[in-house]
């Protein structure tokens, strides 16, 4: 038998371990039921990948996320290991061709969604596999306690029915000890081996900043930091633009968001791993398959969804054990938005009900009928045509996949582009002589540039809304001014893929699943509670707190996140005397000109303002400056 440091080194180029893979490891190939604790960058794929690799037969890998399955299946291929996956959509012949590869094609891993395990036919599969061993991914999601719990988790254990003498090994990042006693007794773990790894990172500062120009703070802080670094915003516009600002003020960055083709993505992935581009401006798309070990910040530009979102996310900065920072970046109207938006995302038991009726009318299937067919989905066009807030859609579709009613995938492979393939003069004429399409060419000039330059990306639903009308009108002057050969119009009409797994039964489908349902919006809650209750408060080390949400107990104070080194500034100086020195000086300055005054960091500059306010030694004039009083 091959050792796990021959394999290690054959296909990853790796010598030794991360602790404590190598324990994991072994535990797996004694055919222990095994889970492992392992924050953000401790190396969880390894663990099953490694054995898989050691054992004869097939490792069967239950995840939650298609998007994730098609990474690591990618990932597994470019090391040259024979990986697959169930894919969306796939019909009983394609599966049994997809099995017959398996069996008869040495593969190593077989990827399923938890979903696609209530099927008989599926389960008939498996049992004639010779499979090695069971790894559940992100294993947190079978507790209602765990994040992103999904109730279709707990089916898992039926595995240990269908192949009773082969081992679990179920791995998470995030998960308390109540999450994780869930894990032992819904996976019906026998005696399992439990690894944990602590969450503290003594070379992560996380940082929390109260500022009124966040833009220029991003200025600030890579005017100091040189090394690579994140940057994550909650938009896929967003991106773009402080791209472009980042770029625009010397500071080379590149944008990641689910809305890229897969070719933009390798573009912008690439650039920022070989340097070209220090700077990654993404959503939560991008963290996936990410392993740069020398970033040395990250920044939330906008609120993660939850504390455990803002761990993984934070931990990907410091890989290489050197001083790294995680940085927040917050002020009031941030918590007003987070809390509206987090108002607007959580449905009702009744709107989930309506939404999902809404669903099967949508694509005519009638009561008790259920199609295999795999359905293209406009998220925008369906909340439009039944005007429901597009948010709430996003937040019942998930709970739907969650419980195993839709499997969903997203495909923002591209979306619609189109070129001008005629000079500007000859469109001008057109528009003269085409009265109808004159309006709509003026306002798809308004709103999209380097129309004649370049292909460039539309939205046909906010090209409706710029014009005035319906989404059909803008389409079909698209389509008129393309058969003119005015532009090049180059239509998609989808952003997802929507594949129904039980017959229509309306209200009778969410009763079955209502107590789940309710559990997850008040779990929802709940962690956005926690989140705030975090960046809120600024009397406990950050890393205490951090490591308390996690059963993690301790009174050691990291020393370096925002909470402990302002307690060190305030024990060191008092600022007062040297801001209304200056002041005196200067008549009046804003808080920032302050601050670029004294070198002094911005929150202890509002800390004493604020003081000086209230003990009547300064004022605010009508420029917003201080001043004397």
């Amino acid at each position: 038998m091959i050792s796990p440091k021959n394999i290690l080194k054959e296909y990853w180029n790796y010598t030794t371990f991360r602790e404590p893979q190598e324990e994991i490891i072994q535990a797996v190939l004694d055919q222990k039921d095994t889970i492992a604790l392992l924050p953000t960058g401790g190396g969880k794929s390894i663990c099953f990948q490694v054995p898989a690799l050691v054992k004869e037969g097939v490792c069967v890998v239950i995840s939650p996320l298609i998007a994730l399955m098609q990474d690591q299946v990618e990932n597994l291929k470019k090391r040259d290991i024979k990986a697959t996956l169930i894919k969306s959509g796939s019909s009983q012949n394609d599966m049994i061709a997809l099995f017959d590869n398996i069996k008869f094609g040495s593969y190593k891993f077989l990827y399923i969604s938890p979903e696609r395990l209530q099927s008989l036919f599926i389960q008939q599969k498996l049992k004639e596999l010779n499979i090695s061993f069971i790894a559940i991914d992100e294993a947190h999601c079978i507790s209602e306690w765990g994040h992103d719990f999904r109730p279709s988790y707990r089916n898992i254990k039926i595995l240990k029915e269908l192949i009773p003498n082969t081992n679990f090994i179920a791995l998470t990042a995030t998960a308390n000890q109540r999450v994780l006693d869930d894990i032992a007794k819904n996976l019906d773990l026998k005696n399992p081996t439990v690894f944990k790894k602590s969450f503290y990172r003594e070379n992560l500062a996380y940082q929390i900043f109260n500022v009124e120009d966040k833009l220029l703070r991003l200025i600030q802080i890579f005017t100091k930091t040189k090394t690579p670094a994140i940057v994550y915003v909650s938009s896929r516009k967003r991106t773009e633009e402080i791209a472009r600002f980042l770029t625009a003020n010397n500071f080379k960055s590149s944008f990641y968001h689910g809305g890229l083709s897969a070719k933009e993505k390798q573009n912008a992935y690439q650039n920022w791993m070989t340097e070209k581009t220090k700077i990654m401006v993404a959503t939560n798309a991008f963290g996936m398959g990410i392993d740069k070990p020398n970033v040395g910040v990250v920044i939330h530009f906008d609120f993660p969804f939850s504390l455990e979102n803002y761990i993984q996310e934070s931990g990907r900065a410091g890989r290489n054990e050197k001083k790294s920072f995680a940085v927040l970046l917050k002020n009031e109207s941030d918590i007003l938005k987070y809390k509206e938006l987090l108002k607007k995302g959580l449905p009702s038991i009744l709107e989930v009900k309506e939404i999902h009726k809404k669903l099967y009318q949508y694509f005519r299937i009638s009561t008790g009928e259920i199609s295999e067919e795999l359905f293209q989905f406009q998220l925008s066009e369906f909340s439009k045509k039944y005007e429901f807030p597009q948010k709430k859609v996003e937040t019942v579709l998930k709970i739907l996949a969650n419980n195993g009613i839709i499997e969903i995938t997203n495909t923002f492979n591209q979306k619609s582009t189109i070129i001008f393939n005629t000079s500007s003069k000859n469109v001008i004429s057109y528009a003269i002589n085409n009265i109808d399409t004159k309006k709509f060419i003026d306002s798809l000039l308004r709103t999209y540039t380097g129309l004649f330059e370049q292909e460039v990306k539309v939205d046909e639903f906010l090209l409706a809304k710029k014009s005035q009308t319906t989404s059909r009108h803008v389409i079909a002057n698209l389509e008129r001014l393309h058969e003119d050969k005015i532009l090049e119009y180059r239509r998609v009409k989808t952003d997802s893929e929507i594949q129904f797994l039980v017959p229509r039964e309306d209200d009778r489908t969410i009763n079955r699943c209502s107590k789940e349902i309710v559990q997850f919006l008040k779990q929802k809650e709940k962690k956005s509670e926690d989140f705030l209750a975090y960046i809120s408060n600024q009397n406990v080390c950050r890393s205490i707190q951090i490591l308390d949400y996690f059963d993690e107990k301790t009174t050691q104070k990291c020393g370096i996140c925002d909470v402990c080194l302002s307690e060190k500034r305030a024990k060191k100086e008092d600022l007062s005397p040297h801001i209304l020195s200056l002041l005196n000086k200067k008549t009046s300055l804003t808080s920032q000109e302050i601050r670029q005054q004294l070198q002094a960091n911005e929150k202890d500059i509002l800390i004493h303002l604020r003081t000086l306010l209230s003990e009547n030694k300064v004022q605010i004039n009508h420029q917003n400056k201080y001043q004397i009083k």
